[in-house]
């Protein structure tokens, strides 16, 4: 690579008039600013993180979740993380976790739950919830990865664990510091079934000859797994043009040299289209998020 310049896998060429270069951490900054004022609204306040723990007697944390609200701008809880010390599972605690989210997420308006979890996880449990699959996928390692909504103003049976001793704790808010725990418990949990891999990012853009930004995307990729592209975006009056094409070929050959053999993203009816006329195929829907419309996740074969 030089002058910030990168090679064109597969003879791809870059697009007359435009050059290929790193994006800044200001420009990436502003294609989420862009994309955020494209991206439908339910509620106008900015992504909020909180932690949940549980201790035992001792002040020892036991459990925990770390979630995210308000995450786009939609009235969405997702459920990042939620991990149980193994000597306190089946007593009720990951359910007690899961009732306080919900609790909170109603408070704050929400109107979904979403999570991810693997099938060495807790799928039956966060069924036994009233969480739905929506999408699913085969990992290198061979388990599966799920993703499961729950809709907050829908009717579902109230579950309740047949021992809840773990009643006898209390969830509370945490800190930066308690999620660092309930990251490593969770983490050490996983790497029994998870193997490692490097991650590479890919941050481009396109400039024109006198060096002006005219399109970008965010994108990375796990050695040997697959990609995602979390963002592309073309201004306004260069759309059309092929830009968001060029680059989104350039995240999926980037991908493809790393080992990865699949690329995911995540879209809105809003562009959707884009996607699927670069090949892209769908893999799961969630109806009316944010309200009024259809977020999809998407993937294509490399």
């Amino acid at each position: 690579m030089k002058d910030g310049k990168v090679p064109n896998p597969d003879n791809i060429h870059p697009i007359p008039g435009y050059d290929i270069e790193d994006l800044t951490k200001e420009e990436a900054v502003y294609i989420g600013e862009k994309i955020n004022k494209i991206v439908p609204r339910e509620v106008d306040s900015d992504e909020e993180e909180f932690v949940l723990k549980v201790e035992n007697e001792n002040g020892e944390i036991i459990g925990g979740c770390i979630a995210e609200a308000y995450e786009y701008h939609w009235s969405r809880m997702f459920l990042d993380t939620l991990w149980v010390d193994e000597r306190y599972r089946r007593h009720g605690i990951g359910s007690m976790i899961i009732r306080e989210v919900e609790r909170i997420a109603k408070d704050k308006s929400c109107r979904v739950v979403t999570l991810g979890t693997a099938s060495y996880m807790a799928r039956p449990f966060y069924e036994k919830h009233g969480y739905t699959v929506f999408t699913t996928l085969k990992k290198a390692n061979g388990y599966i990865s799920y993703s499961l909504v729950k809709y907050l103003d829908r009717e579902t049976p109230d579950y309740v664990p047949s021992n809840n001793s773990g009643a006898r704790f209390k969830v509370s808010l945490g800190n930066d510091d308690d999620a660092e725990v309930i990251q490593n418990g969770i983490d050490k949990y996983s790497e029994t079934y998870e193997q490692k891999c490097e991650n590479v990012g890919f941050y481009k853009k396109l400039v024109d000859k006198d060096g002006r930004f005219a399109a970008g995307v965010i994108a990375d990729v796990d050695k040997g797994e697959y990609g995602f592209v979390e963002a592309v975006f073309v201004e306004k009056p260069l759309r059309r043009q092929g830009l968001g094409t060029y680059l989104l070929k350039e995240a999926e050959n980037l991908a493809k040299d790393n080992g990865a053999s699949l690329i995911l993203t995540n879209a809105g009816d809003w562009n959707v289209d884009f996607f699927k006329k670069n090949g892209y195929l769908l893999r799961g829907e969630l109806k009316d998020v944010p309200k009024g419309h259809d977020c999809y996740e998407l993937y294509k074969i490399i």
